[in-house]
């Protein structure tokens, strides 16, 4: 992790698809360094956790196996009956976190081969601060119960990752930093 970052690389991290709260159970690999003791210590920058959504703008918006978390998980993005090459010249859909980091992936992408002299931070910020948030209660599973709560409680940024925002802002990015 830290030879990536040294490299200006962004991490993207799916979440996990456990149904579970990441911020009061560990879920590994994660961007939390631990020390020789096994404590917590400074996390990576450049890392994105993600967790997964439906298409679906209700209380169902949060995937039902998505992990969350208000300090772990950054953004939500779509990972539910996701179209995917497989063998054989196929596809299927699938659905998990492991759906969702790739479209977040592949944002990242998009900003970095139009703007290509922002770093990965500057990326993650702009994803971060681009997202759509959302307003009502989503449905979470939460120690074998199920409860609605805001987005925002459950996520860092508080929303889905929105690539139409995202590039605009990197835009205004790129022309504040040419100043």
């Amino acid at each position: 992790v830290q030879y990536a970052l040294s490299k200006d690389v962004l991490l993207v991290h799916a979440a996990g698809n456990d149904a579970r709260n990441t911020d009061s159970r560990d879920n590994y690999p994660n961007k939390f360094y631990l020390d020789s003791l096994g404590a917590a210590g400074p996390s990576a920058g450049a890392w994105l956790e993600v967790g997964a959504s439906s298409w679906k703008n209700d209380d169902n918006l949060v995937a039902n196996f998505s992990n969350y978390g208000k300090k772990v998980v950054d953004v939500f993005a779509p990972g539910v009956k996701i179209t995917s090459a497989v063998p054989n010249s196929s596809y299927n859909e699938f659905d998990g976190t492991s759906m969702a980091a790739p479209v977040v992936s592949g944002l990242a992408a998009l900003i970095r081969s139009y703007y290509p002299k922002l770093n990965a931070m500057q990326v993650k910020n702009i994803i971060m601060e681009s997202v759509t948030r959302v307003q009502q209660k989503v449905r979470i599973k939460d120690n074998g119960s199920s409860s609605k709560v805001l987005l925002s409680d459950i996520c860092v940024s508080g929303g889905v990752v929105n690539a139409y925002k995202a590039l605009q802002l990197a835009a205004k990015v790129e022309v504040i930093a040419k100043k």
